[in-house]
């Protein structure tokens, strides 16, 4: 039994992170390291503060923006299917299909392979690469939605649902709550796929992102700030702000507002109610219940770790399928919202 647990002892779950023994790396550190790997940009996975790093092209130049210039001392971009070898560790990124520049890391040591997924989602996304499923001994999943309540339905039913709206209320404007970096400019794409060409106004606090997202090549359309204009020009209109702008005052600019918003944790209609929200849009940049048991299912990896969400859950249906699991209880990984 010792032998057999001995052979993941090279990867460790500690208070800092997934730490990789023979390649001396943190993946996603929770506080600062001498090296990390990062998975993707979003603040509870990418944070500032460590030595050397590594990522994609795309979420080094989101740190960069978020943290500042410096806020790297020493990073290394890898693209997707290139390999790098660190101490005994031969590492490569692939695609994960949450936001733009999402990885998996993917681990090799001595015959046997690791493979952890960040933050992942298996539906279509204009905004970045699709998920590239990946053989390995071991997967390290995600269960943020690890719960059978959590069935996202498809995100074009969800987006008519919004364009409804939009007709039917056409002297009102409609205020989404979305997350700055990744969920804003999918909801954008969504909605440009489905016909939607008017101009779509912003909160200022989305608009860095906006801006980075085209500077790397996501075309979004054209996009307006909020701010100058008047309250006859937004009637009618979408308007993109973060979740918690709807209780500020600056919600007030707004005429007569549809309160919306986009997350997975709209599928609770409590949590909707509780904050207002009106119309409740189920677009979620994470795997759902289905997705995450369909994942496993094709992967088919010889052990499962199972990280930040509904871990038990997710470790017993794995369980029942036939597959080795086990709970990580890392902290300091928060949800989309």
């Amino acid at each position: 039994m010792a032998t057999e647990a001995s052979r993941w002892n090279w990867l460790k779950a500690t208070p800092q992170g997934l730490y990789c023994e023979p390649g001396d790396f943190f993946i996603d550190p929770l506080t600062p390291a001498a090296r990390a790997i990062i998975t993707h940009g979003h603040s509870d996975h990418a944070r500032a503060g460590n030595g050397a790093v590594l990522a994609t092209k795309e979420t080094l130049a989101i740190m960069r923006q978020r943290f500042g210039e410096t806020a790297v001392i020493s990073p290394q971009a890898l693209g997707y299917g290139e390999t790098l070898r660190l101490g005994e560790v031969r590492v490569t990124l692939h695609p994960a299909g949450h936001i733009l520049g999402s990885a998996q890391v993917a681990l090799d040591y001595r015959g046997r392979r690791i493979v952890i997924s960040g933050d992942y989602k298996r539906r279509p996304d204009p905004t970045c690469q699709p998920f590239e499923p990946q053989p390995c001994d071991v997967f390290v999943t995600e269960a943020t939605f690890g719960l059978p309540v959590f069935r996202h339905p498809p995100d074009r039913d969800e987006i008519d649902k919004l364009l409804h709206s939009l007709r039917l209320f056409a002297e009102r404007a409609h205020l989404i709550g979305v997350y700055p970096l990744g969920k804003c400019q999918r909801v954008i794409l969504l909605l440009r796929h489905q016909g939607y060409e008017e101009p779509i106004y912003l909160h200022g606090g989305l608009q860095a992102a906006c801006t980075l997202y085209e500077q790397l090549g996501i075309a979004l359309g054209p996009l307006l700030p909020v701010i100058g204009a008047s309250r006859d020009e937004l009637r009618g209109k979408i308007v993109l702000a973060p979740p918690s702008a709807a209780a500020e005052p600056w919600a007030r600019r707004l005429p007569d507002p549809v309160v919306a918003q986009a997350s997975g944790w709209m599928r609770v209609r409590q949590r909707a109610r509780q904050r207002g929200v009106e119309l409740p849009l189920v677009i979620s940049d994470h795997a759902d219940w289905d997705e995450l048991v369909a994942t496993i299912e094709e992967i088919k990896p010889g052990e499962i770790w199972i990280t930040h969400g509904a871990e038990e859950a997710l470790v017993r249906q794995a369980s029942l399928m036939g597959y080795e699991a086990r709970a990580l209880a890392l902290s300091g990984f928060e949800d989309e919202d």
